[in-house]
């Protein structure tokens, strides 16, 4: 058994003011509480609350702040995300790892910020996968990231056994990213840690899922701080003999026959998402464009301006993804 103690720490945060002292206050409880802990885990953009106007430089005061208390407490600490504003200008939604020391071992960008809704964000471009010696491989994804299987996917073939998912959830489609963070651990046979806020930074709920998508904890909607020791052996015998015995997923995937064109994004096998429209908030009205949205069409609709536009020698253009859907069809 490899055993290792991962915390999640679920709490109200404030979205006029820093959240900071009052997560340093916490950590203290917890070590109090449970001193077992090895590893602490916020939700997104839980230090200063979900608006960008709070964006803070990397390195700040509070990083330094949260590198003291992993080095007081001897404990791995991501204290969440935040608003990380780059000196060109851009906003990126930015966690960072701390070690037992109070080094920042790396840093993670979320990839998928939430469009169209999380506007004015910059896109992360690079994964984060990093090493508790001894111990074994984790890896970090950022809320919506984990709706987007290909981000697990790239952490788990590098051996990334722990997904540790700090999310904002404070929308009706929680129950949704519940059912998202259980497949995902029986997909990519993994723990995944799921850590929500509270009031501005959620509905709680978080939980704690295992290999075979046994739910070994979920908060409720109050503050909540829940260590689980978790067993790494599960994970590395699970991906050797699969899912009690059955589904070897990882290796299923490595010796597969079929390759995926749709990653490709020349190869043309993807046109039916470039009928979708613009990634814009849907407006009173929207819904009347449901009526041509049925796939066969669309393609058909498409394919046939593309014709149009080579018979007419006009170069392909990105005005076909915002090709409106109430454009009557001319087949």
């Amino acid at each position: 058994m490899t055993p290792f103690a991962v915390a999640g720490i679920q709490m109200q945060v404030n979205a006029l003011h820093s959240n900071v002292e009052a997560m340093l206050h916490r950590v203290d409880i917890l070590m109090a509480r449970f001193p077992w802990t090895q590893m602490a885990l916020f939700s997104e953009l839980a230090p200063y609350g979900p608006l960008d106007r709070f964006a803070q430089p990397f390195p700040n005061e509070a990083i330094e702040k949260f590198q003291a208390k992993a080095r007081q407490h001897k404990l791995w600490l991501i204290p969440g995300s935040m608003f990380e504003k780059t000196e060109d200008g851009r906003i990126l939604n930015t966690s960072v790892v701390i070690d037992p020391d109070g080094n920042i071992v790396t840093r993670y960008s979320k990839m998928f910020p939430f469009r169209p809704y999380e506007a004015g964000i910059t896109a992360g471009t690079e994964f984060c996968v990093f090493d508790v010696p001894n111990v074994g491989r984790f890896g970090l994804s950022i809320c919506y990231d984990i709706w987007f299987p290909e981000t697990t996917r790239q952490l788990t073939s590098q051996g990334v056994e722990v997904l540790l998912h700090p999310v904002l959830t404070g929308t009706t489609d929680r129950e949704a990213e519940i059912a998202i963070a259980r497949a995902t651990a029986a997909q990519f046979q993994c723990y995944v840690f799921d850590v929500n806020g509270l009031a501005s930074g959620g509905v709680g709920r978080s939980l704690v899922v295992d290999p075979t998508a046994t739910v070994l904890h979920q908060s409720a909607g109050q503050d909540d701080m829940f260590p689980i020791e978790i067993d790494l052996d599960q994970v590395r015998r699970q991906r050797e003999t699969g899912m009690k015995g059955l589904g070897q997923v990882l290796k299923s995937f490595r010796d597969r026959d079929a390759d995926f064109s749709v990653y490709d994004r020349e190869s043309g096998a993807d046109k039916y998402l470039k009928t979708l429209g613009p990634l814009v908030a849907p407006s009173q009205g929207s819904v009347a464009g449901l009526q041509t949205a049925d796939p066969r069409t669309m393609l058909e609709d498409y394919e046939a301006r593309a014709e149009l536009e080579r018979q007419a020698k006009l170069p392909e253009s990105g005005a076909d993804v915002a090709w409106p859907f109430h454009q009557s069809r001319t087949g």
